[in-house]
């Protein structure tokens, strides 16, 4: 959530900042009426202070014309005139702070000075590792490597919940266990995270906590249980902030770095037909995710050490893929910088995001509450959080079975994942 202080300071430089995502007409017209509604709302509170005011020197008033056994029915009738107004202006204060809540939850945070303008288009390449080598015989997608390994039963997921939810069998469900294991222990042994296990379905206010309330629900994207008021995760980031949640830090609490590993839940109703095939779009899917919280004057390191804690991963791994830097129109809502990490896979011939990375801000931990104080006895200020994939599983997969494939048709597993496997190639049962 946006600073109100700040937009009422500022509106202008609000909607130059919110333009540079690309849709300034409707960000325009939801800060003018945040501005419009807050000076309405000034106007009730300074009114209703006043009336305040009146009621009460009216109310000793009457106190002394009874002492003085004198009429006060002018008085009295006074009081219950200004206390009927006072009424109407708390009930119409509730809509009016009820309307700017609505504005606000839904303002996307501005994108960082360091953030490209444009769309996806202008998304940047900043670094890169590996060489993208094309095997030497016709590479094959991994739908097709993993159907002949047994290891992937695409079929029977969608038999059991419909099509995006794949189960995985044998090799395949101990390749899932192996990853998971692999990024949790890179992550707390090298990488100084404390591991978590956090619920996997959360409340609508951890949910408007992390910036997934409303907009992310309001598009269709979540699974929800409405009898319950519960949504399953989209990703574990949503537990992980929201555990502290209306906390306040001493200064020596910071920084603090969580990691879980969760099943993610996403219905993705606006991208029907993209990428179906195999693993490349999932509705239910494992992912690593790693959550920092941090002084606001060191999230910005801490954003390039988190990217490369994603990176460490992939490099164990033998696999090529590039950094971009997103540029303002594709950055998420809730982000202000987002580096996307984009593995080769040649199978399908396409870059696949296995990873963001992104500094959010003071934007998750003013919806939140999340503060710290800077030093004994100063005034609390709120924390940054960050959070970045430590790694996806799905695509991760689909590199891995097309990156390591083998003429024979077995797969070659990266040394660095053999003692979580138990195996160096993976073959047909």
């Amino acid at each position: 959530m946006l600073d109100l202080r700040a937009i009422r300071q500022d509106p202008d430089g609000t909607r130059a900042a919110l333009a540079r995502r690309g849709n300034a007409e409707e960000t325009d017209g939801a800060v003018g009426r945040v501005v419009e509604m807050d000076g309405e709302r000034r106007a009730l509170i300074a009114e209703g202070d006043e009336l305040k005011g009146r009621r009460n020197a009216a109310s000793q008033a009457v106190a002394e014309r009874k002492r003085a056994k004198e009429s006060a029915d002018d008085l009295i009738a006074e009081v219950r005139g200004i206390g009927d107004r006072i009424r109407e202006i708390d009930a119409r204060l509730r809509e009016v702070e009820g309307e700017i809540d609505h504005v606000m939850l839904r303002l996307p945070n501005p994108v960082h000075s360091s953030v490209p303008e444009g769309g996806e288009a202008a998304n940047t390449v900043v670094r890169s590792w590996g060489e993208v080598r094309a095997p030497a015989f016709p590479p094959k997608p991994h739908w097709e490597i993993a159907s002949a390994l047994g290891i992937l039963d695409l079929a029977g997921g969608a038999k059991v919940a419909g099509s995006g939810f794949p189960a995985y069998r044998g090799t395949g469900a101990r390749l899932q266990r192996a990853l998971v294991g692999f990024f949790l222990d890179l992550h707390t042994r090298e990488h100084g995270y404390t591991e978590v296990e956090p619920p996997f379905l959360v409340t609508r206010e951890s949910m408007q906590g992390t910036g997934q309330y409303p907009r992310f629900v309001e598009d269709g994207d979540a699974y929800e249980l409405p009898e319950d008021g519960l949504y399953l995760i989209p990703t574990s980031e949503v537990p992980l902030v929201n555990l502290h949640r209306d906390e306040l830090f001493e200064a020596d609490r910071l920084p603090i770095a969580l990691t879980a590993y969760s099943p993610c839940f996403r219905r993705e109703a606006g991208s029907a037909g993209k990428d179906t095939r195999g693993l490349l779009r999932l509705h239910q899917f494992g992912k690593v995710e790693m959550v920092r919280f941090e002084r606001p004057e060191a999230s910005w390191d801490a954003l390039e050490r988190m990217t490369g804690h994603a990176e460490k991963a992939l490099q164990l791994l033998g696999l090529p893929y590039r950094v971009l830097l997103l540029a303002a129109g594709d950055t998420g809502f809730g982000s202000m910088k987002t580096y996307d990490l984009e593995v080769w896979a040649p199978g399908v011939g396409k870059w696949l995001e296995v990873s963001s990375a992104s500094n959010m801000g003071d934007f998750q931990a003013r919806r939140a509450s999340i503060r710290y104080r800077p030093e004994p006895g100063a005034k609390p200020e709120f924390v940054h959080t960050l959070n970045a994939s430590g790694l996806a599983l799905p695509r991760t997969v689909v590199a891995l079975l097309e990156t390591y494939q083998q003429e024979d048709g077995s797969v070659a597993v990266p040394e660095a994942l053999r003692p979580y496997l138990g195996a160096d190639r993976i073959t047909a049962a």
